[in-house]
């Protein structure tokens, strides 16, 4: 057995290869250009990063601070998780003490409040005053999944950028050029897969790259699924598709193959049983019923419900429409 202290760790992709330009990130041409105009002028307000997670907001948060600060940018920007500390005290402290000092081979400093969603109403309005009081010297970037859970007068005071899930093609050139300079043979089908696992989330996509890279020679749709822990979208689809047909037993062993042979949650599959309602070639109003079912089903499994029984449920109720 290999001893921990000899043992050599590789640093995750996500980090290895995490963009160090604003040029370098891809799938976000509109706000790098907003961004560039910043980094041209020397100058820039208070920023709001909104979108979900794996989008590029910290990427970008720290690109603009290298490309702005240069040689010193890790002495003039500051990153704070404020999911890690919710209260004010976050606020009092460590913004504070960093806002105080002055900045070194620049105008300003920058401070990073990644998840700022998470403080409490007190701490936001803690904030607000810092960014008033510091303004001179200190910029913030916050960075939040949910913009209605910003206080108002915080997101008034800054320039507003929102990132959505990237697109298809924005996560395979990626996911591509990483696949090249690890030298993986990366599959068609498996590229198809990881977009599709990512659903826009590029730190999802690298992950799944990563994982599948350790355990194939080539890294194929199969493998994909395999390790992120997905059906593959046409067992899904064809569920359904049986299950609509009115043959709720065929349906109900496909079911417990998923769930039972490849191990996959309750919550998995519903959320995909949602994705693939879309791809089914039914009415609106099919749709629409369908929809809702998996709602509610989803809602029971929150709830602390059986998954089999609740997805048996579902399976039945589609059976009968």
């Amino acid at each position: 057995m290999i001893g921990c202290d000899s043992m050599e760790f590789e640093k995750p992709w996500t980090e290895k290869y995490r963009p160090q330009k604003l040029d370098d990130i891809v799938g976000r041409d509109p706000i790098i250009r907003r961004l560039k105009s910043y980094v041209d002028n020397k100058s820039m307000p208070h920023l709001l990063f909104a979108g979900p997670p794996g989008v590029g907001k910290t990427t970008a948060a720290i690109a603009l601070a290298k490309e702005i600060f240069g040689d010193y940018w890790k002495q003039n920007f500051q990153e704070t998780n404020a999911s890690d500390e919710r209260g004010i005290n976050v606020v009092r402290e460590k913004i504070k003490d960093f806002a105080r000092t002055k900045p070194i081979g620049g105008d300003f400093k920058i401070i990073f409040l990644d998840e700022s969603d998470a403080l409490t109403s007190d701490a936001q309005n803690a904030l607000r005053r810092t960014m008033e009081v510091y303004t001179s010297t200190c910029r913030f970037i916050l960075s939040c999944n949910y913009s209605s859970r910003i206080i108002d007068p915080i997101q008034s005071r800054c320039a507003v950028f929102r990132f959505g899930p990237l697109s298809t093609d924005a996560v395979k050139i990626m996911v591509k050029k990483i696949a090249e300079a690890e030298n993986i043979e990366l599959k068609e089908d498996g590229l198809n897969a990881i977009a599709y696992v990512s659903e826009g989330d590029m730190r999802k996509a690298i992950n799944a790259l990563q994982s599948s890279s350790g355990i194939g020679d080539s890294i194929t749709e199969s493998l994909v699924y395999q390790v992120s822990s997905r059906a593959k979208p046409e067992e899904i689809k064809n569920m359904m598709k049986v299950a609509l047909s009115g043959d709720f037993i065929s349906s109900r062993k496909i079911l417990q193959t998923l769930l039972l042979e490849q191990g996959l949650s309750g919550e998995d599959i519903i959320m995909q049983m949602h994705r693939e309602t879309f791809n089914l070639e039914v009415s609106d109003k099919e749709k629409v019923r369908i929809v809702e079912m998996i709602g509610e089903a989803d809602f029971r499994l929150v709830q602390g419900a059986n998954e089999f029984i609740q997805l048996e449920y579902l399976l039945a109720n589609l059976s009968s429409g």
